[in-house]
Order: C-alpha cells, then structure tokens, then sequence
C-alpha cells in the first residue's frame, strides 16, 4: 500500500482547501445550514471518508504534519481567554450569572454520567469521557483539542469519538430545544401568565445590553495586526506558565494551552480595568474564528474513522444517557433556576442548542420557538452572553481537571 506524506505547508494548503469545499457545500445543502454544521467540519469530514474508504482498500495511506494543527489550536484557545472578562460578567447582571453556573454544572453532570457508565459499557473512562462535555458543551472546536491530549494517553479512538459525538450532538441539539421548550410552554400554559403580566421585562434594570452592541464593522489593518500580536504575546508567556504549572503539577497533566488561555484572561481584565493598554477584541474574535476554522479543518481530515468500528455500540449507549440527561436538566434544573417562567423556557431551548452543541444552535432554537409564540428579549441577552464569551473558558478547566483525575 502507497503512503503519502504532506509536509507542514502541504497539510495547511490542503485543509484551507477542504475548508472553502465545506463553505460551497454549506450554502447549498440545506441539512448542513438547518443544523449548523460548521463549514471545516463538512469539508474535513468528507476527505476523512475517502481516507478511510482508500485505506480499507489498501490503496494509500496518508500521514499529515500536524505542526501548524497544534498552533492553530493554542491560537484559538488564546482567543477564548480574552472572552473571560469579569466585568462583562457583572454588566450582564445576576441572571447571567446564574445560567453560567447552571451551564458549569451541565458539563460537570455530563462527564460524571459519562464516566459512571464507562464500566457499564466496558470502555476506558478518560475514553468515555469523550462523549461527556468536550463534545457535547464543547462541539467540535473543543473535542479536537482535548483528544489528542487522550491519544497521547494511550487511549486509541479518543479523537475519533469526539468528534463523532460533537457531530451527533450538533443534530441532536437542534431537533430537541424547540420541542422541550414548546412542551415546557404548554405544559405550565407559559404564554396565559405571560399575558396576564404587565408587559414590561421584569429584568430591565438587572441587564446592560450593550454587552451585545456591534457597531458596523470597519477594517482596521493595523487593529488587526494589533490583535494577531496580543494573541502571540499571550501565546508567548503563556507557554512559559504552562511549562510553571506541569512542573509544579505533574500529575494534573494540563495541556500546553492552558498558560496562554489563563495569560490572555488576565490581559482582557488589565485592558477592562486600566488604561495600561486596550486589546482589541472584536478583532481578536475575528482571529478566534479563523483559528478555529483552520485547526477544525486540519484535525477533521486527520481523523482515524477506522478506530469508530469497535466503538460504535458503547458510543451510542453513552450518547443516549447524555440525551436523557439533558433533557432532565433542562426540565428539573435549568427551567426552575431560571423562574419557571415563558423567558426561562426560551432559555432551556437555547441551552438545549449549545448544551449538545454549539451557540449558533442555541440561537436558532431560540428563533424557532419565539416565532411561534413571542420575542424573549431576556433569553436572547443571556443565552450568547454565557454561550459566546464564558462557557468555553470554564469547559475546558472542568474538563482539564476530570482528565487529571482518571488518567
């Protein structure tokens, strides 16, 4: 069997090439755009299959250069860092605080149930905890930084597994938050005491909504150039924090961007706080996404869909109980803390959407179910704010601390 290699150069070239193929592919399926499914995963995916189907015909193998996959990633992870700002945090007011911890303590019940079952089903537990939060509140940006991490543990299939789920989760996510939320609606007969109330949102003075204001966009060159190096900074002491944290650590076994993530949070908070200096965010949130993009892309086509075969009966054990868990939570948990309310039924289908797989998915639940019924002025300032800016961060160290724990 032939094997070809793609060196560093070779490998980026083709994954920007998957990833305008998934962009195409995207804008004209409209299972892709109703569900979706982000454009590096659609293209990735694609040349994953045909991998797969040339290695089971023992035609070729191919074998990529994954450096500029790994910088792309603490790239990405760096961005997510400067979302971390407490003052944010405190403009959105107390219930934004209290759906950020409801949205925590969401991905700490999916990694416990994922790992309690990992027995049941006979599979390691750090491989079972691929189906918990990583891909499930994570989606796919975070399943493909965290199972290499697994991977390199000895554990086959982790990565393979994550984003299969991540992937499930995305479909999932997008079919169940308007039902639930619908069912929620009629059940308490929501929109009769939403009627009965004075028409004023009860939180008005409890939020600050230019938390969510997006001025007109205006190309900046040198704001982007500024953000490309506040990122690197980040990236640069960051890694020396990392290499501190695994020395005085050694057991936890953190992954070598959790120096940058914690050094870009504390830059956002000196730049909300003092006029040391001013990070440009909007820009630095246009770098997360293409970040995000071209590592997606790269680890998608990288992915070893020969490693699912074995797994795919446990798999769907383990992604059904994250089914029913969520659809507890968000009933006896999500709904109550919320108000047991029409804005916190709103919430629940958001929380549905992001909670199996992404924000934009969250949202678009949000719109279906307010198109039926009325506008949620409260679940749409909520919801992005917590899915968008906080969640990732706490994840992804909740998700660093169960690693360590099972390892």
């Amino acid at each position: 069997m032939f094997e070809l290699k793609m060196d560093m150069i070779q490998t980026i070239g083709l994954s920007v090439i998957l990833l305008i193929i998934g962009m195409k592919l995207r804008s004209k399926v409209k299972f892709f755009e109703k569900y979706c499914i982000p454009s590096p995963v659609i293209g990735g995916f694609l040349f994953s299959i045909i991998a797969f189907i040339l290695r089971q015909s023992n035609i070729i193998t191919i074998k990529f250069d994954t450096t500029l996959q790994t910088f792309f990633m603490v790239m990405f992870f760096t961005s997510v860092g400067f979302n971390a700002s407490l003052k944010v945090l405190k403009k959105g007011g107390k219930k934004v605080f209290i759906f950020l911890l409801l949205a925590i303590g969401l991905c700490f019940a999916q990694n416990l149930v994922a790992i309690l079952l990992s027995g049941f089903v006979g599979i390691n537990p750090l491989l079972a905890l691929m189906t918990g939060s990583t891909p499930m509140t994570g989606g796919h940006g975070t399943s493909a930084a965290i199972a290499p991490s697994i991977e390199a543990l000895g554990i086959k299939g982790a990565e393979a597994v994550a984003i299969a789920s991540a992937t499930f989760g995305l479909i999932a996510g997008s079919m169940l938050g308007g039902p639930i939320a619908n069912n929620l609606i009629i059940k308490h007969k929501l929109m009769e005491k939403q009627t009965s109330k004075h028409e004023s949102n009860n939180y008005d003075d409890d939020i600050d909504e230019n938390v969510l204001n997006k001025p007109e966009p205006v190309l900046d060159a040198e704001k982007f150039s500024m953000a490309f190096f506040f990122i690197l900074i980040a990236m640069g002491i960051g890694s020396y924090l990392s290499i501190i944290i695994t020395k005085l650590l050694p057991a936890m076994n953190f992954p070598i961007y959790i120096g940058p993530m914690i050094i870009a949070a504390i830059m956002r908070n000196i730049s909300d706080n003092s006029k040391l200096f001013t990070a440009p965010i909007r820009e630095i949130s246009v770098m997360e996404e293409v970040s995000l993009n071209l590592f997606l892309a790269m680890a998608l086509m990288s992915l070893k869909l020969w490693e699912l075969i074995n797994l795919a009966v446990p798999m769907l054990i383990l992604l059904i109980a994250q089914i029913i868990l969520i659809y507890l939570y968000l009933n006896f948990v999500t709904f109550k803390a919320m108000g047991s309310d029409y804005d916190a039924a709103v919430i629940v289908s958001g929380h549905c959407g992001f909670g199996l797989g992404a924000t934009p998915n969250g949202i678009s639940n949000m719109k279906s179910v307010c198109e039926k019924y009325k506008y949620s002025r409260l679940a749409f300032f909520v919801v992005p704010v917590v899915g968008a800016l906080f969640i990732d961060f706490a994840n992804v160290s909740l998700i660093t601390l169960f690693i360590s724990f099972f390892k």
